[in-house]
């Protein structure tokens, strides 16, 4: 039965432009989370991160508000149907609350995307925002 996990990540001292630039931007993307990521900035565009172990395509993109792409992993088997990831960013004074949707995962990857997410992108990217050296990524 396919998965859904739901996360929120206050970051703090910085913009809805900051974090939507970290995703989106080719350059920042791969610094930010030590992998190299391709990542077009066009709705319909295609984006592979982690060096080609997640590929998907933007599906919608509002800028420095919303992201929603298709996402799916190498390992995952032919027949699982590619995941929809959703990111909204939600300004709150000097912070940002990063909310994401990731729908539709298979089951047995579930608990290790949703500790990825943590590991791969949000703890690196705090440290990236507060000028702190980015590790390479290590084999996801």
């Amino acid at each position: 039965m396919p998965k859904t996990i739901v996360q929120k990540v206050v970051f703090k001292n910085t913009s809805p432009k900051d974090l939507y630039d970290l995703y989106m931007n080719t350059k920042k993307h791969s610094v930010a989370t030590g992998a190299p990521a391709k990542i077009s900035s066009k709705e319909g565009g295609t984006y592979s991160a982690h060096d080609g172990y997640i590929t998907g395509k933007n599906l919608q993109l509002v800028k420095d508000k919303l992201i929603v792409q298709t996402w799916r992993a190498n390992s995952w088997n032919k027949d699982d149907t590619d995941s929809i990831f959703i990111i909204s960013l939600e300004p709150k004074g000097e912070n940002v609350v990063l909310h994401t949707t990731h729908a539709n995962i298979p089951d047995e990857h579930a608990e290790s995307i949703g500790n990825g997410w943590h590991s791969h992108y949000w703890e690196p990217w705090k440290k990236y925002l507060a000028g702190k050296p980015i590790a390479k990524s290590h084999e996801m």
